[in-house]
């Protein structure tokens, strides 16, 4: 998230880790623009009215540099040239200041399902089925009850499923690394376990986990 109004920053930082993402914040241009190019990032907000750098420049560059992260773009200003500049430099969407959360949500909800990567509105693998949307869970048909961290969780090992995933990694992206000590991946991965059956997460030893399905 790039946006130079801390308070509103830090209100949707939070609001946002409540509903399962990790998020990472910048507040000017410049900052945004790295960060946006050298990490891995799901979607990025960005404001217009940005110091050092503009949102309309940012994403511009961005994709000059062949970063194709989906970008959402927030401004109080609403005039059609406005959301039509932003759209035609490279964004994705496109929400005027002030805006409900709920509508924040469902659009970053939607521009996850469709990167540019084009992933799949439902996950699979194997007989297990997982939609980032609802977070409804299946594993051969049966419906799973997963909090808002195991889906994270699980979200982030199915859209790796072709790979190893370390510790590191998935504490860094589920739980912003803020603190957490890397017990807390094995905790969770215990409790996917136990709910989805002991075969689906595999341990790598020395490695990290990996997606069976």
């Amino acid at each position: 998230m790039v946006d130079d109004e801390r308070g509103l920053t830090r209100t949707l930082q939070k609001a946002l880790t409540a509903e399962g993402f990790a998020v990472d914040c910048a507040h000017d241009g410049e900052t945004g623009l790295s960060l946006a190019t050298h990490g891995d990032y799901d979607a990025i907000v960005l404001d217009v009215m940005l110091p050092r750098r503009n949102g309309y420049d940012v994403v511009e560059a961005l994709r000059q540099r062949k970063v194709w992260t989906p970008v959402i773009m927030l401004s109080a200003k609403d005039g059609e040239y406005d959301v039509a500049d932003a759209l035609d430099l490279g964004a994705d969407d496109y929400l005027t200041k002030p805006f409900s959360f709920v509508v924040l949500l469902a659009r970053l909800r939607a521009l996850v399902r469709r990167p540019s990567d084009a992933r799949p509105a439902v996950l699979t693998v194997g007989a297990l089925e997982f939609n980032p949307s609802t977070r409804a869970t299946t594993r051969d048909g049966v419906p799973v009850d997963l909090t808002t961290r195991e889906a994270a969780l699980l979200e982030y090992l199915l859209r790796h499923a072709g790979r190893v995933v370390g510790k590191v990694e998935l504490r860094d992206h589920v739980w912003d690394g803020d603190g957490e000590d890397l017990n807390v991946v094995e905790v969770y991965v215990g409790y996917l376990r136990r709910k989805l059956g002991r075969d689906v997460i595999v341990t790598v030893r020395g490695a990290g986990y990996r997606v069976l399905g």
